[in-house]
């Protein structure tokens, strides 16, 4: 049963283990083991505790720091959210503490409770986790937004437009004489991915429906949209478009495609999703999402409610704009 008053003690004594076994599980330290790990987890869920809760008798003073928790900082597309974030916050004269929860459920809310009598509120990007899994890893009593986050966790939110986009691009391709597409996408369990998917399914449908489409399942690397191009030559797929999820896949294959003396856009096109920095240089057409700005408003909504304002628990859409490249030009035969 949980309780408000739930102490480290009470965590050792439900788990069976020794206070500084709890304080080391607690903390990611990798001297711990597994099952010891599992009982204390177990036990903290249970009982409701969170570190750092002696926190909670201080005071009413504002930290004046904002907890981020990210399921990578590997890439541009992190690195911009950030970017944004950065920016909000010094013009509103706070800080962020950043965690990465390297895109695992049980990290994910040790790195929520963590933050519990650090931060003021929480910014949380958890595409890999169900609403269940949100409600239960979010903290109480901590205002919280969700990005890029599954909806029905009953808090504030922003989400990009992934499926619009997606059926965006393949509009675009199949403009341009394309019609066997292939989709790189992202990982099974990241919201994100899928709706990408089933935004390409369900576009593919509309434009070329006599064409059985083709997805390959990438993690949103680099490397991963090259092995897709490895395997559909592996395995003699005809194709003329490759719509990757994001960015970093698209430039995987860009760089496989040219390896194995396929032109660009001669005999495939290619597109992104995201515009990162680095796809402008690539000449890579893509899906734009305004990622500092999104990260810019996820700070200002919960900035505006720790200052007096209301948390409304609805979910804003961030719409995304096609950007027409030299990857993508008209066939011309």
């Amino acid at each position: 049963m949980k309780s408000a008053s739930a102490t480290i003690r009470d965590v050792a004594q439900v788990a069976e283990v020794s206070v500084a076994s709890v304080s080391r599980a607690l903390n990611g330290h990798s001297s711990v083991h597994p099952d010891t790990r599992a009982r204390v987890l177990a036990a903290a869920k249970a009982l409701g505790y969170v570190p750092h809760a002696g926190a909670r008798s201080l005071s009413l003073a504002r930290s004046h720091a904002i907890g981020v928790v990210l399921p990578d900082l590997h890439g541009e597309f992190f690195s911009e959210i950030v970017r944004g974030m950065d920016r909000e916050v010094g013009a509103r004269g706070y800080h962020l503490l950043l965690s990465n929860m390297h895109a695992d459920a049980e990290l994910a809310a040790q790195a929520m409770r963590s933050m519990r009598g650090r931060v003021d509120g929480l910014i949380v990007m958890a595409p890999q986790l169900d609403a269940e899994g949100l409600r239960e890893a979010l903290p109480g009593g901590v205002p919280a937004v969700l990005v890029n986050s599954l909806d029905g966790a009953g808090r504030a939110g922003f989400r990009i437009a992934n499926a619009e986009g997606i059926a965006t691009v393949v509009a675009h391709l199949a403009a341009t004489g394309r019609r066997r597409l292939v989709h790189v996408g992202g990982p099974a369990g990241n919201i994100d991915a899928r709706e990408r998917c089933e935004g390409f399914l369900t576009a593919m449908a509309h434009h070329a429906p006599d064409i059985e489409p083709v997805v390959i399942e990438g993690d949103f690397r680099e490397d991963s949209g090259a092995a897709a191009v490895a395997m559909l030559r592996a395995r003699g797929v005809a194709f003329d478009g490759i719509v990757a999820a994001n960015d970093m896949m698209a430039l995987g294959v860009l760089a496989a495609l040219r390896e194995q003396g396929l032109s660009v856009p001669g005999d495939v096109a290619v597109t992104g999703f995201d515009d990162i920095p680095l796809a402008r240089y690539l000449g890579l057409t893509t899906m734009r999402v305004p990622l500092a700005e999104m990260g810019a408003r996820a700070v200002a909504r919960l900035i505006d409610a720790l200052q007096g304002g209301t948390l409304t628990p609805d979910t804003q859409v961030v719409a995304t704009d096609l950007v027409i490249r030299t990857t993508t030009e008209a066939l011309t035969s």
